[in-house]
């Protein structure tokens, strides 16, 4: 069904076609044309003594008519609140409909937001859904995802902002020739219970390889690009014809994280989707004047949309150091004020604005072919509708300027952080504290760290292999026994499953030797599994290392970081910011 068989014939506005279902509380959509809805309530049933007025063509309101749709019937006028519904003739009456719970509607109305404000349009009008699918365009993933995805899972979504000069107004924007650079990226991952997301920045001039992709191109033909060394993260998409796909391995190369999907959006995204909302609020701690963008703010909050939205995420030469780091904060800053004005009352409650956002979000996507339809955007929606903003932190990788360069103009890993963070995501640890039970619950686990730890030589193990690389149980024996003094251990074979993680089963007075090996070992607390001892070769009681899926290697500690490390920058989306 095309744009006007869904209420846009004859210059009707949609937000026009909503009324209120007095049954369910809720507004709906009125698909057909129908006459203009009474501001009072319907008249009375005339009494069967008074005679009954003549059959018409059309239906009268306030003077007004309007033709009847050909073979639709045309709706009532609404009842007077609280009277029961009586049936039109020759029909049965239809059962009240069950009164939605608050917290369905709300997933309804917020299904989905950009992936995390994109999609906000997406999920929450999927009445629209033909209209709504021919509005997205998708491209092949080419195998470089997990395949999409999934509800029980942590949630990995690549979020690429383009360089292209398409779109009405957007040629005089900058190299009106670009080929379409990865120009602004995050990478947003939500956390397997939803109670947290990182929405991780990558600089465009972090310098990075770019490793050989096969991409769909298109014309539909396969071709396999040649990875580069040593070049610019942003010349991962639309260099030498490369694809999102191609953006998406050199992100999994670059963190060890396999996004699920990806995203593309240009210019034209954050002028509708601005515009669409009302405008959001940002703050400036300082007068900005940046005539390359064509930014101009005076200090204070000001509420921005479409053009003067697309400049403040631009600028960058009149924000902290002038580079593009600086700006990546002020995208940020701005992101977080979308965000909140996407949950506010003022959005979810506007007909009219959830129509434009569905029609703006729709219309600014390119999505991978795993996430090409409007019920798989609203699925994804309703996973981050669960997310509290306070809980959705915003971060950059940690980054230090080229040391090869004697004017700075790239950046590359701070490889004493850097890993950490990328650790941090890939393990679905939280880089805000969510909920006091699970603070407690860690406390716990942690304690079994705590206190004193036996000599080495009196460790006594036996090492199983549940699940690691074949040889690991020899190999873990042989550096226990030769380079940290475990001399009683012993190799016990194959475990009887596999696990996914490794663990430590002990006795409750073998604790002071499981400390010791933990500390060997590098396992965390939550390895540690107090319960029996078993018998070694010697009669002698011993604990049991079961080796998992996640095991590394001899020496390679299994501790995944429990915080962000010091001097990452990071703020989270429920909190205003000044830019400076």
């Amino acid at each position: 069904m095309d744009a006007q068989g869904r209420g846009r014939a004859d210059d009707i506005d949609p937000a026009d076609q909503w009324v209120l279902n007095p049954n369910t509380g809720e507004y709906e959509l009125r698909l057909g044309t129908s006459a203009p809805q009474s501001g009072v309530p319907a008249p009375r049933r005339p009494r069967p003594s008074e005679a009954a007025p003549p059959a018409r063509g059309r239906t009268e309101a306030r003077g007004r008519s309007r033709p009847e749709t050909p073979g639709r019937a045309v709706p009532p006028q609404r009842r007077r609140r609280g009277a029961p519904e009586e049936p039109l003739p020759g029909r049965r009456g239809r059962r009240p409909a069950k009164k939605a719970s608050k917290s369905r509607k709300v997933l309804l109305w917020t299904g989905g937001t950009m992936a995390f404000v994109l999609v906000a349009g997406a999920g929450a009008a999927y009445f629209y859904i033909e209209h709504l699918n021919d509005n997205i365009a998708s491209v092949s993933d080419d195998g470089a995802s997990t395949g999409g995805f999934q509800k029980d899972k942590a949630i990995n979504i690549l979020l690429i902002g383009t360089d292209k000069r398409t779109g009405k107004g957007n040629g005089s924007y900058g190299d009106a020739g670009s080929v379409g650079h990865a120009d602004t990226t995050i990478l947003l991952h939500l956390s397997k219970d939803r109670s947290n997301a990182t929405a991780l920045s990558i600089p465009r001039d972090l310098i990075t390889d770019v490793p050989d992709c096969p991409t769909t191109q298109e014309d539909g033909t396969q071709k396999v690009i040649p990875g580069t060394q040593r070049v610019r993260f942003n010349t991962s998409l639309g260099q030498d014809g490369r694809t999102p796909s191609c953006t998406m391995r050199t992100v999994t190369e670059l963190t060890g994280v396999k996004p699920d999907n990806f995203m593309v959006a240009d210019f034209n995204a954050v002028k509708t989707l601005t515009s669409a909302v009302g405008g959001v609020e940002v703050c400036v701690g300082k007068d900005l004047d940046d005539p390359d963008s064509h930014l101009k703010l005076s200090k204070g909050t000001h509420t921005i949309e479409g053009e003067q939205a697309l400049a403040f995420v631009r600028t960058r030469h009149a924000v902290g150091f002038g580079g593009d780091l600086s700006r990546i904060g002020l995208q940020q800053q701005f992101l977080s004020a979308l965000m909140r004005k996407l949950k506010s009352n003022d959005t979810l409650t506007s007909p009219s604005k959830m129509l434009d956002l569905a029609e703006a979000g729709t219309k600014a996507l390119t999505v991978d072919s795993q996430l090409d339809s409007i019920g798989k955007l609203k699925d994804l929606g309703l996973e981050l509708g669960k997310l509290n903003t306070k809980n959705l932190t915003f971060t950059t990788i940690p980054v230090i300027d080229n040391p090869t360069e004697k004017v700075k103009a790239t950046v590359v890993l701070n490889e004493s952080t850097a890993p950490q963070v990328f650790d941090m995501i890939k393990n679905d640890v939280s880089f805000t504290a969510v909920k006091e039970q699970k603070k407690k619950e860690a406390a716990a686990v942690a304690a079994r760290l705590k206190g004193t730890k036996a000599p080495a030589s009196e460790v006594r193990v036996r090492i199983l292999n549940g699940g690691a690389v074949a040889g690991s149980a020899q190999e873990t024996l042989s550096w226990l026994q030769n380079e940290e003094g475990v001399t009683k251990s012993e190799n016990a074979g194959n475990a009887p499953a596999s696990l996914a993680k490794t663990t430590l089963e002990y006795a409750p007075d073998q604790a002071d030797q499981a400390r010791r090996l933990a500390d060997l070992m590098g396992l965390p607390g939550s390895a540690m599994k107090p319960g029996e001892s078993v018998t070694n070769d010697q009669g002698l009681p011993a604990m049991t290392l079961t080796l998992g899926k996640d095991f590394e290697g001899a020496g390679v500690s299994l501790t995944a970081p429990s915080k962000a490390p010091e001097g990452v920058q990071k703020s989270t989306a429920d909190k205003v910011e000044c830019a400076k």
